[in-house]
């Protein structure tokens, strides 16, 4: 396999070929720490994709084989019963460009899929969110769409908890696609295969959008560099009143205090707490005591390992936590001075990484 490399088994040095999203959580991941298991598509693809217009020879068969190494890691099948693997199909660039290129989340949803989930959960509901924010994620990131359809969240939210599982796919995707049809005239596959491959191919075109341009332009980052994808399991922050995403600083990224600094929004996803319909609340008052326990050691040990302040992605599923990025945190001067000196004082870092700091 040559485009491809698990989290365990990737060099979480070679940020050039895994981008810094891959990097991290292959450095997680070989420390012990709870992530949802996945794979990186390394850049080499992307420019080799770019290049050409089309994927590499050998990429989408070895795509597969990684995911079918994934269903066996997870006891989990894609696109099937009884327990589906969900996936998240995310971007990474070797250098940070927040908020440029492309996600896919909650992606192997077919009407088998839809079915199986309903049943392994028991929240017809749940399921019908899944399928709605699939769907407009999908119809906006691969296909551009602007308009997801009215009326959507109100036919979720009108879904009983004893409702047929495949009729309420049925109407919800029904409505989605006419809202698609009715917006650009295309159609969201229902085959994950499919789905997984135009996510990936989606991710490495928006390397190349104006707004992702423009940015390297305005930072100095050269345009030759690609992205990386992320193939992730999916976990699941709406799924119920004990689950939730945040994002959370090691310590406060504007004075350097030390301490965790950061959001939690219950029952949610983590696009969610950007943009979602609720405030989210301070971390150190929404999580669960022995959750927000876990969340602090593991921040204290992930900042000791890597010798600087980080910004840190997490879900919690059913009171589980779930690390799903980690990467070095952006902070004013003010908080830089106050960073390199205390982690200096702990002994976290060397007298030369600190000025460097």
């Amino acid at each position: 396999m040559t485009f491809t490399l698990t989290f365990a088994e990737a060099d979480p040095a070679d940020v050039d070929r895994l981008g810094g999203k891959g990097a991290g959580l292959a450095r997680m991941t070989q420390a012990g720490l709870r992530g949802p298991p996945g794979y990186v598509v390394s850049t080499h693809a992307c420019r080799r994709y770019l290049a050409a217009g089309s994927m590499p020879d050998g990429l989408v068969g070895e795509v597969f084989d990684r995911l079918a190494a994934l269903e066996a890691q997870t006891g989990k099948t894609f696109g099937t019963g009884p327990l589906p693997l969900l996936l998240s199909v995310r971007s990474g660039a070797p250098v940070s460009m927040p908020g440029m290129m492309d996600t896919v989340l909650n992606l192997g949803l077919g009407r088998e899929a839809a079915v199986a989930m309903a049943a392994a959960t028991g929240d017809v509901r749940f399921t019908a969110d899944l399928v709605a924010r699939f769907h407009a994620m999908y119809a906006e990131t691969v296909l551009g769409a602007l308009d997801p359809g009215d009326g959507i969240a109100d036919l979720v939210a009108a879904v009983s908890a004893d409702d047929d599982p495949g009729g309420v796919y049925d109407r919800v995707w029904a409505a989605c696609e006419k809202a698609l049809d009715d917006d650009c005239g295309e159609s969201v596959p229902d085959d994950p295969r499919a789905q997984l491959v135009g996510a990936m191919e989606a991710v490495f075109r928006s390397w190349n959008t104006r707004r992702a341009r423009t940015y390297r332009d305005h930072h100095g980052i050269p345009h030759d560099l690609g992205t990386a994808v992320v193939v992730q399991a999916m976990v699941f922050g709406n799924l119920s009143a004990d689950s939730g995403s945040g994002v959370v600083f090691t310590r406060n990224p504007v004075t350097g205090e030390p301490g965790l600094f950061g959001e939690y929004l219950a029952h949610s996803q983590g696009e969610d707490v950007v943009a979602g319909p609720r405030p989210p609340d301070p971390v150190a008052t929404a999580l669960a005591p022995d959750v927000l326990d876990e969340l602090r050691t593991t921040c204290a040990e992930l900042e000791r390992r890597q010798g600087d302040v980080l910004d840190i992605e997490f879900t919690v599923e059913r009171s589980t936590l779930w690390l799903l990025q980690v990467r070095s945190a952006k902070r004013t001067p003010e908080a830089a001075v106050r960073k390199a000196s205390d982690l200096l004082a702990e002994r976290a870092v060397t007298p030369r990484a600190a000025l460097r700091a």
